[in-house]
């Protein structure tokens, strides 16, 4: 029975331990913090909020995987009522229709590697329809200018988030309790599971390592300066108010990328009975500051929830820089990311890792991809990457 560590104990990391120890690896998982799930934590009652805007996409290949080991638990459900108020920020106004040229590019054909998106759009539906969908696209991605990235990256992200009925699924109690499940099922497994256990140098005498961590954490344990890629930069709102007949559910701004919503419109479990729990992320240039994306936001929160300030009973600001997963330039894609596979028995899994996927399907394929290269291919449910990111392994 094979040995194999895993080093974070984030959703890329419990992924790669479930996988592993159900393939018969004899499995220990250090987490530093003192509870599991990374940025998938979920704050304890009585405002349950995550780390930034959470939603899993039924469309992505862990949807199923976590379904099968019945680790999704019950969903929430948003009601028609609720999901036609989605209001769209356009020209200064709210809306309650995107433009149609933007709707058009759905239909649109491949888009090219090297283009930027904006430029490739532009020549399909017209300069103020890329601009809508590059900024809708946001909600995506992360990062202060969508239409920049390379035109391919952008239309899988723009055609995942505008599918029509919506792929966003939401997990009752947020995904802290999708992490619980995953712990939970670890545990059964027999995995041993060390939190508050920070490891500063890769242990040389127990087998392969998988390394889940945020990429700059595993720059620096790992000492290899070329782990970087490009991610956003992203002020990060979390409001709970007291409850008005009326609020818009969600608010996409079209003007520039921003997304607002109100998450106990599909989870009343969130927030106390008569609160309502707000979520938002805006992105920042680099030029730009704290206070420039969160006055952003809050000329969106005028807009869509009216009186927001009088009905405030919580409020969290928080920036995150380079921890909303990668973003491919023009010329890039995700086979150009740092490689999962390190030498010497070090693996790599994460959200800007070697790994196709939107958001966090790419620490769910990583990690995947991770466990099946450091057990020689025989980890179930192996994404097709695990070749690939072995024939590219440094030698």
């Amino acid at each position: 029975m094979r040995r194999i560590t895993v080093v974070g104990g984030g959703l890329a990391g419990l992924t790669a331990a479930i996988a592993a120890a159900e393939a018969g690896a004899v499995v220990t998982l250090h987490e530093a913090h003192h509870s599991l799930g990374g940025r998938a934590r979920t704050a304890p009652d009585p405002y349950r909020v995550n780390e930034g805007p959470h939603a899993f996409y039924a469309g992505g290949p862990h949807w199923a995987w976590l379904k099968k080991r019945g680790l999704l638990g019950p969903l929430a459900h948003l009601s028609p009522l609720e999901a036609a108020r989605l209001r769209f920020h356009r020209d200064g106004r709210l809306r309650r229709v995107p433009p149609a040229a933007m709707l058009r590019l759905r239909r649109a054909k491949r888009a090219p590697v090297d283009a930027d998106f904006t430029t490739w759009a532009t020549s399909v539906v017209g300069a103020a329809g890329a601009r809508a969908a590059a900024n809708y696209v946001g909600v995506a991605t992360f990062h202060h200018a969508p239409g920049e990235l390379s035109a391919a990256f952008v239309q899988e992200r723009f055609r995942r988030s505008a599918k029509v009925p919506p792929e966003a699924r939401y997990v009752r109690g947020g995904w802290g309790a999708v992490v619980e499940r995953m712990a939970d099922h670890a545990w059964k497994l027999g995995v041993r599971l060390e939190t508050g256990s920070r490891v500063d140098t890769l242990p040389t005498d127990q087998g392969p390592v998988i390394v889940a961590t945020a990429l700059s954490t595993a720059r620096a344990l790992l000492g290899d300066a070329s782990l970087t890629w490009d991610s956003g930069r992203t002020v990060l709102v979390d409001l709970a108010v007291r409850t008005r007949r009326g609020d818009a559910f969600a608010v996409s701004d079209l003007d520039s990328p921003g997304w607002l919503e109100r998450f106990t419109a599909q989870d009343p479990s969130l927030a106390p009975p008569g609160e309502q729990l707000l979520q938002g992320q805006v992105p920042i240039g680099p030029d730009e500051t704290r206070a420039d994306g969160l006055a952003r936001a809050e000329h969106l929160l005028d807009l869509g929830f009216p009186g927001w300030r009088e009905r405030t009973v919580f409020r969290r600001v928080a920036l995150a820089t380079g921890r909303t997963g990668a973003v491919d330039a023009p010329g890039t894609t995700w086979r150009d990311r740092p490689a999962i596979h390190r030498g010497d028995g070090v693996y790599l899994a994460g959200d800007q890792v070697a790994a196709p996927g939107v958001l966090c399907e790419v620490s769910f394929n990583s990690a995947l991809t991770a466990a099946t290269l450091a057990l020689g291919g025989r980890v179930g449910d192996a994404p097709a990457t695990a070749s690939g990111a072995a024939s590219r392994a440094p030698r």
